[in-house]
Protein backbone atom coordinates (compact mmCIF):
# COMPACT_ATOMS: atom_id res chain seq x y z
CA UNK A 1 0.00 0.00 0.00
CA UNK A 2 1.38 3.13 -0.97
CA UNK A 3 1.88 5.87 1.82
CA UNK A 4 -0.34 8.46 0.60
CA UNK A 5 -3.09 5.25 0.67
CA UNK A 6 -2.04 4.89 4.30
CA UNK A 7 -2.51 8.66 5.46
CA UNK A 8 -5.65 8.89 3.57
CA UNK A 9 -7.07 5.92 5.26
CA UNK A 10 -5.92 7.85 8.92
CA UNK A 11 -7.46 10.63 7.84
CA UNK A 12 -10.71 9.03 7.10
CA UNK A 13 -10.87 6.83 10.52
CA UNK A 14 -9.40 10.10 12.31
CA UNK A 15 -12.44 12.16 10.87
CA UNK A 16 -14.93 9.61 10.99
CA UNK A 17 -15.47 9.00 7.41
CA UNK A 18 -16.15 5.52 6.71
CA UNK A 19 -18.12 5.70 3.32
CA UNK A 20 -14.98 7.88 2.00
CA UNK A 21 -12.17 4.98 3.45
CA UNK A 22 -14.70 2.25 1.37
CA UNK A 23 -14.51 4.40 -1.72
CA UNK A 24 -12.03 6.98 -1.88
CA UNK A 25 -9.55 4.49 -4.19
CA UNK A 26 -12.61 3.75 -6.88
CA UNK A 27 -13.60 7.05 -6.86
CA UNK A 28 -9.83 8.40 -8.17
CA UNK A 29 -10.02 6.08 -10.59
CA UNK A 30 -13.33 7.61 -11.88
CA UNK A 31 -12.06 11.04 -11.27
CA UNK A 32 -8.65 10.08 -13.70
CA UNK A 33 -10.57 8.65 -16.27
CA UNK A 34 -13.10 11.50 -16.84
CA UNK A 35 -10.82 14.25 -16.66
CA UNK A 36 -12.52 15.98 -13.30
CA UNK A 37 -10.89 18.88 -11.54
CA UNK A 38 -10.29 18.92 -8.42
CA UNK A 39 -13.12 20.27 -7.29
CA UNK A 40 -15.02 18.17 -8.58
CA UNK A 41 -13.86 15.37 -6.81
CA UNK A 42 -13.34 17.10 -3.76
CA UNK A 43 -17.49 17.91 -4.09
CA UNK A 44 -18.17 13.67 -5.28
CA UNK A 45 -16.21 12.87 -2.05
CA UNK A 46 -18.18 14.97 0.61
CA UNK A 47 -21.23 13.94 -1.38
CA UNK A 48 -20.59 10.38 -0.87
CA UNK A 49 -20.01 10.41 2.56
CA UNK A 50 -22.50 12.62 3.27
CA UNK A 51 -25.05 10.08 1.66
CA UNK A 52 -23.25 7.71 3.49
CA UNK A 53 -24.11 9.38 6.98
CA UNK A 54 -27.63 9.88 5.96
CA UNK A 55 -28.36 6.12 4.86
CA UNK A 56 -26.64 5.41 8.14
CA UNK A 57 -28.42 7.41 10.36
CA UNK A 58 -31.53 6.68 8.92
CA UNK A 59 -30.95 3.13 9.47
CA UNK A 60 -30.17 3.91 13.23
CA UNK A 61 -33.32 6.00 13.61
CA UNK A 62 -35.28 2.91 12.07
CA UNK A 63 -34.17 0.77 14.70
CA UNK A 64 -34.93 3.17 17.40
CA UNK A 65 -38.02 3.78 16.30
CA UNK A 66 -39.01 0.56 17.51
CA UNK A 67 -41.80 0.01 14.52
CA UNK A 68 -43.22 -4.05 15.22
CA UNK A 69 -43.16 -3.63 11.41
CA UNK A 70 -42.21 -1.50 8.28
CA UNK A 71 -45.12 0.26 6.26
CA UNK A 72 -45.04 2.63 3.81
CA UNK A 73 -47.94 5.33 2.52
CA UNK A 74 -47.01 3.45 -1.30
CA UNK A 75 -48.33 0.06 0.35
CA UNK A 76 -51.75 2.13 1.86
CA UNK A 77 -54.80 1.66 -0.50
CA UNK A 78 -56.21 4.87 -0.42
CA UNK A 79 -59.18 3.10 -2.95
CA UNK A 80 -60.72 0.77 -0.53
CA UNK A 81 -60.42 3.25 2.68
CA UNK A 82 -63.05 5.79 3.60
CA UNK A 83 -62.52 9.34 5.09
CA UNK A 84 -58.86 8.97 4.05
CA UNK A 85 -57.73 11.95 2.15
CA UNK A 86 -54.64 11.11 -0.33
CA UNK A 87 -53.58 14.77 -0.45
CA UNK A 88 -54.38 15.16 3.08
CA UNK A 89 -52.01 12.47 3.78
CA UNK A 90 -49.45 13.65 1.34
CA UNK A 91 -49.02 16.92 2.82
CA UNK A 92 -48.48 15.35 6.32
CA UNK A 93 -46.07 13.22 5.37
CA UNK A 94 -44.16 16.67 4.43
CA UNK A 95 -44.01 16.44 8.26
CA UNK A 96 -44.88 19.87 8.19
CA UNK A 97 -46.71 19.18 11.48
CA UNK A 98 -43.91 17.84 13.34
CA UNK A 99 -42.60 21.15 12.61
CA UNK A 100 -45.50 22.74 14.55
CA UNK A 101 -45.77 20.30 17.08
CA UNK A 102 -49.36 19.06 15.83
CA UNK A 103 -50.75 16.13 16.50
CA UNK A 104 -52.67 13.19 14.54
CA UNK A 105 -55.09 11.26 15.55
CA UNK A 106 -56.32 8.52 13.63
CA UNK A 107 -60.23 7.07 14.48
CA UNK A 108 -61.53 4.07 12.75
CA UNK A 109 -62.71 0.46 13.68
CA UNK A 110 -60.19 -2.48 14.07
CA UNK A 111 -58.62 -3.35 10.26
CA UNK A 112 -59.04 -0.16 8.55
CA UNK A 113 -55.45 0.74 8.01
CA UNK A 114 -55.08 3.02 11.11
CA UNK A 115 -51.88 1.24 12.54
CA UNK A 116 -50.19 1.03 8.31
CA UNK A 117 -50.44 4.99 8.46
CA UNK A 118 -49.41 5.53 11.88
CA UNK A 119 -46.42 3.71 10.50
CA UNK A 120 -46.17 4.96 7.70
CA UNK A 121 -45.79 8.38 8.81
CA UNK A 122 -43.72 7.89 11.01
CA UNK A 123 -41.36 5.71 8.58
CA UNK A 124 -41.11 9.42 6.24
CA UNK A 125 -40.35 11.24 9.33
CA UNK A 126 -37.23 8.57 9.82
CA UNK A 127 -36.56 8.85 6.43
CA UNK A 128 -36.16 12.53 6.83
CA UNK A 129 -34.04 12.24 9.69
CA UNK A 130 -36.75 13.09 12.42
CA UNK A 131 -36.59 10.65 15.84
CA UNK A 132 -39.39 8.90 15.80
CA UNK A 133 -41.12 6.49 18.73
CA UNK A 134 -43.97 4.01 17.97
CA UNK A 135 -45.31 2.29 21.22
CA UNK A 136 -48.81 0.94 21.32
CA UNK A 137 -50.98 2.28 24.29
CA UNK A 138 -50.47 -0.75 26.93
CA UNK A 139 -47.04 -1.22 26.63
CA UNK A 140 -46.54 2.76 27.55
CA UNK A 141 -48.50 2.57 30.36
CA UNK A 142 -46.22 -1.31 31.63
CA UNK A 143 -43.46 0.69 31.22
CA UNK A 144 -44.36 3.82 32.61
CA UNK A 145 -45.40 2.07 36.08
CA UNK A 146 -42.75 -0.30 35.88
CA UNK A 147 -40.73 3.09 35.94
CA UNK A 148 -42.44 4.57 38.57
CA UNK A 149 -42.27 1.84 41.24
CA UNK A 150 -38.30 1.19 39.95
CA UNK A 151 -37.99 5.55 41.51
CA UNK A 152 -36.89 6.56 37.43
CA UNK A 153 -40.00 7.81 35.97
CA UNK A 154 -38.64 11.61 35.39
CA UNK A 155 -35.62 9.72 33.91
CA UNK A 156 -38.47 7.44 31.61
CA UNK A 157 -40.59 10.44 30.24
CA UNK A 158 -36.99 12.44 29.39
CA UNK A 159 -35.71 9.98 27.59
CA UNK A 160 -38.53 7.88 25.91
CA UNK A 161 -41.37 10.23 26.23
CA UNK A 162 -39.92 13.54 25.41
CA UNK A 163 -37.05 12.28 23.44
CA UNK A 164 -38.77 11.91 19.63
CA UNK A 165 -40.23 14.57 17.50
CA UNK A 166 -42.65 12.18 17.16
CA UNK A 167 -44.30 9.77 19.19
CA UNK A 168 -46.82 6.92 18.04
CA UNK A 169 -49.20 5.55 20.62
CA UNK A 170 -51.30 2.85 18.94
CA UNK A 171 -54.41 1.34 19.83
CA UNK A 172 -56.00 3.53 22.67
CA UNK A 173 -59.06 2.30 23.88
CA UNK A 174 -58.33 -1.79 23.29
CA UNK A 175 -58.45 -2.11 27.16
CA UNK A 176 -59.60 -0.27 29.86
CA UNK A 177 -57.22 2.13 32.33
CA UNK A 178 -57.60 2.21 35.73
CA UNK A 179 -57.08 5.56 37.55
CA UNK A 180 -53.29 5.37 37.90
CA UNK A 181 -52.86 4.68 34.22
CA UNK A 182 -55.14 7.08 33.40
CA UNK A 183 -52.32 9.81 35.35
CA UNK A 184 -50.03 8.58 33.10
CA UNK A 185 -51.09 8.92 29.86
CA UNK A 186 -52.15 12.46 30.62
CA UNK A 187 -48.42 12.80 31.75
CA UNK A 188 -47.47 11.90 28.33
CA UNK A 189 -50.01 13.95 26.66
CA UNK A 190 -49.17 17.08 29.19
CA UNK A 191 -45.60 16.78 28.52
CA UNK A 192 -45.59 16.46 25.16
CA UNK A 193 -48.30 19.34 24.35
CA UNK A 194 -46.89 22.07 21.93
CA UNK A 195 -42.80 20.76 22.95
CA UNK A 196 -43.91 17.46 20.58
CA UNK A 197 -46.03 15.83 17.91
CA UNK A 198 -48.21 12.39 18.17
CA UNK A 199 -50.00 10.21 16.59
CA UNK A 200 -52.43 8.25 18.45
CA UNK A 201 -54.76 5.49 16.99
CA UNK A 202 -58.09 4.69 18.66
CA UNK A 203 -60.90 2.17 17.78
CA UNK A 204 -63.41 4.35 19.60
CA UNK A 205 -65.00 7.53 18.88
CA UNK A 206 -63.77 10.43 21.53
CA UNK A 207 -67.64 10.11 22.95
CA UNK A 208 -66.57 6.80 24.35
CA UNK A 209 -63.10 7.81 25.89
CA UNK A 210 -64.01 8.46 29.30
CA UNK A 211 -64.33 4.65 29.58
CA UNK A 212 -60.85 3.99 28.28
CA UNK A 213 -59.45 6.34 31.13
CA UNK A 214 -61.62 4.66 34.16
CA UNK A 215 -64.39 6.92 33.66
CA UNK A 216 -62.84 10.37 35.08
CA UNK A 217 -64.37 12.78 33.03
CA UNK A 218 -61.85 15.65 34.41
CA UNK A 219 -58.84 13.75 32.94
CA UNK A 220 -60.71 12.54 29.78
CA UNK A 221 -61.07 16.04 28.85
CA UNK A 222 -57.81 17.38 30.07
CA UNK A 223 -56.43 14.54 27.46
CA UNK A 224 -59.02 15.41 24.85
CA UNK A 225 -58.13 19.30 25.08
CA UNK A 226 -54.34 18.67 24.24
CA UNK A 227 -54.36 16.01 22.27
CA UNK A 228 -57.48 17.82 19.78
CA UNK A 229 -55.80 21.29 19.95
CA UNK A 230 -53.60 21.78 16.72
CA UNK A 231 -54.65 18.57 15.67
CA UNK A 232 -55.60 16.84 12.14
CA UNK A 233 -58.50 14.60 13.03
CA UNK A 234 -58.86 11.33 10.84
CA UNK A 235 -61.73 9.30 10.62
CA UNK A 236 -61.49 5.69 8.91
CA UNK A 237 -64.52 4.30 7.43
CA UNK A 238 -64.74 0.98 5.60
CA UNK A 239 -64.18 -2.82 6.33
CA UNK A 240 -61.15 -4.17 7.60
CA UNK A 241 -58.17 -4.60 5.66
CA UNK A 242 -57.65 -8.11 6.81
CA UNK A 243 -60.75 -9.21 6.18
CA UNK A 244 -60.52 -8.29 2.75
CA UNK A 245 -57.32 -10.52 2.23
CA UNK A 246 -58.72 -13.43 3.32
CA UNK A 247 -61.74 -12.68 1.53
CA UNK A 248 -59.59 -12.84 -1.87
CA UNK A 249 -57.32 -15.86 -0.28
CA UNK A 250 -60.52 -17.42 0.11
CA UNK A 251 -61.63 -16.72 -3.69
CA UNK A 252 -58.43 -17.72 -4.90
CA UNK A 253 -59.25 -21.23 -3.92
CA UNK A 254 -57.44 -21.55 -0.34
CA UNK A 255 -59.21 -23.14 2.98
CA UNK A 256 -59.89 -20.40 5.66
CA UNK A 257 -61.98 -22.96 7.98
CA UNK A 258 -62.11 -19.65 10.05
CA UNK A 259 -64.73 -18.06 8.36
CA UNK A 260 -67.11 -21.48 8.25
CA UNK A 261 -66.95 -22.60 11.91
CA UNK A 262 -68.64 -25.90 10.29
CA UNK A 263 -65.49 -27.03 8.23
CA UNK A 264 -63.69 -27.08 11.62
CA UNK A 265 -66.28 -29.81 12.79
CA UNK A 266 -65.03 -33.66 12.44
Amino acid sequence: MAVIDTQIEAFCKELQMPTLLQEYHQLGNRAAKENWKYTEYLYEALKLEAEGKAARSKATLTKMAGFPTIKTLEQFDFDFTVGVNRRQIEELSSMAFVKHNENIILLGQSGVGKTHLAIALAYAAVQKRIKARFMTASDLILQMARAKKEKRYDAFLRQTVMAPALLVIDEIGYFPMSKEDAHHFFQVISRRYERGSTIVTSNLVFSQWSGIFANDKVVTTAILDRLLHHSHVINILGDSYRLKEKKEDQNNGLDLYEFDPKKTQN
